[in-house]
């Protein structure tokens, strides 16, 4: 393949985009809204970007199609039947774009992950006329899955899970083994509706390994929608935000707040972040904070957290991290932090004691404790809570624990029994989050950090398995 697609990735949202070029001029896929990483690699390669296009109006993130286009003078290719408040390219089923003369799109409707969803054929020019290179397939045929069918509502699941199903056979029949296929979702994005299997893939290995290709339709449905978990509340802002058409970004620089503004900040009930990593979050930080590193899907588990709209305070090592957690929750439709801290936790307050620690401990740990042997130094647990999704419950728990999904711990919290709180998660990223909230209503709390596949090698005791 003379074409030349690079892979533009958001690991934190689980999603890609692509710019895809000829080595003269490019076509840019799915943008997320900090387009400045799309223009920075198109005038790295040398390109001129003629053509956006989105595969379908997204829900896990605000786009930056609407401005990539209008800042580059591109077509902005949209489905013709999405209804959006500001002028597009309508695309259908059937249509062909040409790019250039080695290059064009074929668009393919597949409904499925949305009703208008579509998918993109990139044709390469060949002495005998046009090769399929690849197809960008947005949130239709993923990685070894699917997107999940059920981002429009319950009500529509089933439908939408069968038009997924016809889709998916329909580029398969379409396409060449050979075809590259270039989704948007599925790298942890909650838009799949399970995980990638793969770094790459092809339509040819797609139909070994993927059970939508694999399976009966009706098989394929109902695997697919028992396998649905919850996703994140944010979601609900994201498809109105793309269809008015999203604003231009605001990276500048966030002011900075002082001690006593930080202090008021926290006593009104908003939402101060530390981005630290759990291990320097347990350790020490300022009470009344919350622990979300940005290590892990910060933006993914803020955005479903909060009550959207409330303040945002960042508190960070750096103002580059500060930078990097803004720039995570454009992506998701919150504008501008309130305001944003660097340095230690004693530079964050003028009184000592308002710097709290968490206790931390292993599975190790929680195997003596249940034996009556809690290590010294640790209170005993009254209170087993874990706070993984509902799938992950299902699939085995510690025998005993509570399960309350880290979503659900802000208004559930009168519903996690009295009592010291031992709370794990699969890894510490989202028991560490809980951990902070629990600390925050008062709890006695002992934070968990480490991995659940450790739990039972551990010798910690587990439910038995249906």
């Amino acid at each position: 393949m003379t074409l030349d697609v690079s892979v533009i990735a958001t690991s934190s949202l689980g999603d890609r985009s692509y710019l895809a070029s000829d080595g003269r001029v490019a076509i840019v896929v799915d943008p997320q809204r900090d387009i400045d990483r799309v223009l920075y690699l198109a005038g790295a390669k040398g390109v001129r970007i003629t053509h956006v296009v989105e595969t379908h109006i997204h829900n896990d993130y605000v786009s930056g199609g609407l401005e990539l286009a209008r800042i580059t003078g591109a077509q902005y290719l949209v489905a013709a039947a999405d209804t959006v408040e500001f002028d597009r390219t309508p695309a259908a089923d059937g249509d062909t774009v040409p790019v250039s003369d080695t290059m064009r799109l074929r668009v393919i409707g597949t409904p499925g992950h949305t009703f208008h969803h579509l998918s993109y054929a990139l044709d390469e020019a060949t002495d005998g006329g046009w090769t399929a290179a690849g197809v960008f397939t947005g949130g239709s045929l993923l990685f070894g899955t699917t997107g999940r069918t059920d981002l429009l509502g319950q009500q529509y699941a089933h439908e939408l899970a069968h038009h997924q199903y016809a889709s998916a056979r329909k580029l398969a029949d379409l396409l060449p083994d050979g075809a590259q296929v270039w989704p948007t979702h599925g790298f942890g994005s909650f838009c799949s509706a399970s995980q990638a299997d793969a770094p790459e893939s092809t339509i040819g290995r797609e139909k070994e390994a993927n059970p939508v290709l694999r399976l009966a339709a009706d098989r394929f449905v109902t695997e697919t929608l028992a396998g649905l978990d919850a996703y994140p509340a944010y979601y609900a802002h994201m498809g109105v935000a793309n269809a008015a058409g999203p604003a231009p970004v605001d990276l500048t620089p966030v002011a900075r707040a002082d001690a006593d503004e930080l202090r008021r900040r926290i006593a009104a009930g908003e939402w101060v972040v530390d981005l630290r990593h759990r291990k320097a979050y347990a350790a020490s930080h300022l009470a009344g904070t919350v622990s979300l590193g940005l290590d892990g899907p910060m933006s993914t588990w803020l955005g479903w957290l909060i009550d959207w709209g409330v303040p945002i305070t960042f508190l960070a090592q750096t103002p580059e991290q500060v930078a990097d957690a803004q720039r995570e929750l454009v992506r998701i439709g919150i504008d501008r932090p309130a305001a944003q801290a660097t340095g230690e936790p004693e530079q964050w307050t003028g009184d000592p004691s308002q710097l709290r620690e968490l206790a931390v401990a292993d599975f190790g740990a929680l195997a003596a404790a249940q034996a009556g042997k809690t290590p010294a130094g640790l209170p005993e647990p009254q209170v087993v809570l874990d706070v993984r999704m509902t799938n992950e419950w299902k699939a085995g728990h510690v025998d005993g624990a509570v399960h309350v999904p880290l979503p659900d711990v802000p208004k559930r919290l009168a519903d996690i029994p009295a009592g010291t709180v031992w709370v794990h998660c699969g890894s510490g990223y989202r028991a560490t989050a809980a951990a902070s909230l629990l600390a925050n209503a008062g709890r006695d709390v002992v934070l968990i950090d480490d991995s659940y596949g450790r739990a039972e090698e551990a010798g910690v005791r587990m439910a038995p398995t249906a």
